[in-house]
C-alpha cells in the first residue's frame, strides 16, 4: 500500500524498524541519538539498502519536527525572557554568523571558487543545525541553563538570516538572467517580511488566547490537539509565505502562547508529534547523503568536511572568548555549533535554481553539511572526554594538607551546607575538602574555606586530617563514591565516627553492611517533613499527623533491619503483607485517626 510518491504503511515500517535499532545502540555507544538517526537513514535510503528511494518527499515532510520542536521551544520562553535576550541575539548572534561567514568565505575564494559560489556556500554551512543542537542540548539537559539560552539566541538569528541570504541568492540570479517584470523587488520583499511579522505578534497577542477559551468550551480533547497543531503549522507556512522560515513562525507561537493558561495543554498535545517528526527528519537526512557523490569526490567532500568545521570552530571560539566566555563554555559552543544545517538545503535550493550552483556543487556541499551534522555528536564526545582529561586548575584554590579539624566533610554541596550549619553555629572546628573547584570558589564567597582534595584517595583522606578527626562525614552525591570512602575510612580509620549520606534505601542497606555509624536517605526526612505539613492541610491535627509520620518512620525502620537480618526476600514478603510484623496496619492502609 502506498500513495503516488511512493511511500506508505511498508516504507513507514522500515523507518520504525530502522530507528528502533539505530538509535539505542548509538545511545548506548554514547554518541546520542541524532548521529543514530542518521545512521538509520543512510543504510535503507537510496545510498544503502535501497528500501526507500524518494527521501526528497519525505525531507519536506520531516522538516515539521523541527518547526514542532522551535514552538514547544517557544513555550518555554516568556516574551520578557526574549527581550532579556536581545543582545545575545543581535549581539553574539550577528558576530558569530558575520565572522564565520567571511573566514568560510575565504577559505572557499582560496579554494578557487567564484565570489558568489564561496559566499553562498559558506553563508550556507555557517548556519548551524537547529534541530541537531536543540535535539543535543536536550538530551544533555541544558536547554535552560545559561549556555543553552546563549544557544537558543544564536540559533534565531541564524534563522533570520536565512531572510536576506535568499534575497542576496535571487539578486544574483537576476542580475544573471533577465529581468521579471513581476517579481517583488528586495525591499518589497522586506517590507512583506516586517508586515507578515507584525501581523503575526498581533494576532498572537490578542487572538490566539480567546481563540483556545472558545475550543476549550467544546470540551472534546481531540479538537484542542487539532487546534494547537492548526496554530503551530498556521503560524509556520504563514511565515514561510512571507519570505521567511517556518521554524521562526512556530517559535513566535509558541513565544505568544507562553503566557497562555493553555501553555501547559499545549505541549502535552504537541509533543508526541515533536518527537516522531523530529526522527523522522534525522532519518531522512541520513537518506539524503549522495555516497556516490562521496565516493567520487571523497578528498573534496572529506577535505571540506574537515577544512570548514575546523574554521568555523576558531570563529565560534573566539568570538566566544571576545564575549567574555571562559574556556570550557567557548570549547562546549565551539564543538555543538561547528556543523552545517537544515537551512544550507533551502540556500543551495535557491542557488542551484538561480544558477549560482550547478548540480555538482549542490550535492558536494550537502554532502558536505550532512557529514558535519553526522560528526557533531562525536566531536561533542571526544570534546567532553578531553575536558575531563585536562588537569583542573587550581588558581587561587588550596589543596588538603595537615588539615586537623574534630569534624571532617568530604564533599561540601547543598546537603553538606545545610549539615555544617549547626556545627559552624557551635564553633565546631572543621575540615572542608571537595572535588569540585566551582563549588569552592561559590563557598569561598560566603567566607567559608574549602579546601581541594578526592576523598576516595587514602593519601588525601590522611592529609585531610581523617587519622585524627572524632567524625567524618560524607557527603557527596556519588553512592560509588560514597561507598569507596565509607571502605577506605572503616579499614584505615576505625576510631572516627562515621557518618554517611545515602543515596536510596539500597545504597542505605550497603552502608548498614559496611559498618557506618549513621546513614541517612537525602531525600527521607525532608519527604516525610513534606507529608506531615499535607496531612495538617488536609485537615489532621497535630497529634494525628505526628502519629501518621511516625508509624511511617517506625515501618521504614523495620524494613531496613528485616532486609539486613534476612535479606531481600523477607523485606519483600513484609511488603507483600506476608511476615509478620509489630506494625497493626498495612503501610498504604487508611490510616486509624482519619476514621474519627
Amino acid at each position: 500500500m502506498a500513495d503516488a510518491s511512493g511511500f506508505g504503511l511498508v516504507q513507514a515500517v522500515v523507518l520504525l524498524g530502522a530507528a528502533i535499532v539505530a538509535v539505542p545502540l548509538s545511545r548506548w555507544f554514547g554518541l546520542g541519538s541524532v548521529l543514530g538517526y542518521l545512521a538509520g537513514g543512510l543504510t535503507v535510503g537510496p545510498f544503502g539498502f535501497g528500501l526507500i528511494d524518494d527521501p526528497e518527499t519525505l525531507l519536506h515532510t520531516a522538516e515539521l519536527g523541527v518547526v514542532l520542536f522551535l514552538f514547544i521551544i517557544g513555550l518555554e520562553i516568556r516574551p520578557i525572557k526574549l527581550w532579556a535576550l536581545r543582545r545575545q541575539i543581535f549581539g553574539l548572534g550577528a558576530a558569530q554568523v558575520v565572522t564565520c561567514g567571511g573566514l568560510l568565505t575565504l577559505v572557499a575564494l582560496m579554494a578557487g571558487v567564484s565570489l558568489p559560489v564561496a559566499i553562498v556556500g559558506a553563508m550556507g554551512f555557517v548556519l548551524s543545525s537547529t534541530a541537531v543542537i536543540m535535539q543535543l542540548l536536550e538530551e544533555q539537559g541544558d536547554t535552560a541553563t545559561p549556555e543553552g539560552q546563549r544557544a537558543v539566541a544564536i540559533l534565531l538569528l541564524e534563522d533570520l538570516a536565512i531572510v536576506p541570504l535568499l534575497a542576496l541568492v535571487a539578486l544574483w540570479g537576476a542580475l544573471d538572467s533577465p529581468a521579471d517584470v513581476d517579481a517583488p523587488s528586495v525591499w518589497q520583499g522586506i517590507a512583506i517580511a516586517v508586515a507578515g511579522l507584525a501581523v503575526l505578534l498581533v494576532a498572537g497577542r490578542w487572538l490566539l488566547d480567546p481563540f483556545f477559551q472558545l475550543i476549550a468550551r467544546a470540551g472534546a480533547r481531540e479538537v484542542l490537539t487539532a487546534a494547537a497543531l492548526l496554530v503551530v503549522l498556521g503560524s509556520a507556512v504563514f511565515m514561510q509565505s512571507v519570505g521567511l522560515s517556518m521554524a521562526m513562525g512556530a517559535f513566535l507561537a509558541g513565544v505568544l502562547l507562553s503566557e497562555s493558561n493553555f501553555r501547559h495543554q499545549l505541549e502535552a498535545d504537541i509533543e508526541p508529534f515533536r518527537g516522531i517528526l523530529l526522527g523522522l527528519f534525522f532519518l531522512s537526512v541520513g537518506m539524503s547523503l549522495n555516497l556516490r557523490i562521496v565516493a567520487d569526490e571523497w578528498r573534496l567532500v572529506l577535505g571540506g568536511v574537515v577544512t570548514f568545521m575546523a574554521v568555523k570552530a576558531v570563529g565560534i571560539y573566539v568570538i566566544a572568548r571576545l564575549a567574555r566566555a571562559d574556556h570550557a563554555a567557548a570549547a562546549h559552543r565551539t564543538a555543538l555549533f561547528a556543523q552545517g544545517g537544515e537551512f544550507a538545503f533551502v540556500l543551495y535550493a535557491a542557488a542551484t535554481a538561480a544558477g549560482i550552483f550547478d548540480a555538482r556543487a549542490s550535492a558536494v556541499m550537502s554532502a558536505i553539511v550532512i557529514l558535519s551534522m553526522a560528526f557533531t555528536p562525536i566531536v561533542l564526545l571526544a570534546q567532553s572526554r578531553m575536558r575531563r582529561s585536562v588537569p583542573v586548575s587550581l588558581d587561587g584554590i588550596e589543596e588538603a594538607d595537615g588539615l586537623r579539624g574534630r569534624v571532617l566533610f568530604i564533599g561540601f554541596g547543598r546537603f553538606a551546607q545545610v549539615a555544617s550549619q549547626a556545627l559552624l553555629a557551635r564553633r565546631v572546628e572543621l575540615s572542608l575538602i571537595e572535588n569540585d573547584v566551582d563549588m569552592i570558589r561559590a563557598a569561598a564567597n560566603f567566607g567559608v574555606k574549602v579546601h581541594y582534595g578526592d576523598g576516595t584517595r587514602l593519601d588525601v583522606l590522611r592529609a585531610s586530617g581523617a587519622d585524627t578527626a572524632e567524625a567524618i562525614l560524607v557527603c557527596v552525591d556519588k553512592p560509588e563514591a560514597a561507598d569507596r570512602i565509607a571502605e577506605l575510612c572503616r579499614s584505615a580509620f576505625p576510631m572516627a565516627k562515621l557518618y554517611v549520606r545515602a543515596f536510596d534505601r539500597g545504597h542505605s542497606l550497603r552502608l548498614n553492611k559496611a559498618g557506618v555509624q549513621f546513614e541517612i536517605r537525602e531525600t527521607f526526612e525532608s519527604a516525610l517533613v513534606f507529608s506531615h505539613a499535607v496531612l495538617s492541610g488536609l485537615g489532621l491535627d497535630e497529634k494525628q499527623a505526628s502519629d501518621v509520620i511516625d508509624d511511617v518512620r517506625q515501618r521504614d525502620k523495620a524494613r531496613v533491619e528485616l532486609e539486613l537480618i534476612g535479606g531481600l526476600e523477607a523485606g519483600r514478603k513484609l511488603l507483600r503483607g506476608d511476615a509478620e510484623t509489630p506494625e497493626p496496619t498495612p503501610l498504604f492502609e487508611r490510616h486509624p485517626a482519619r476514621e474519627e
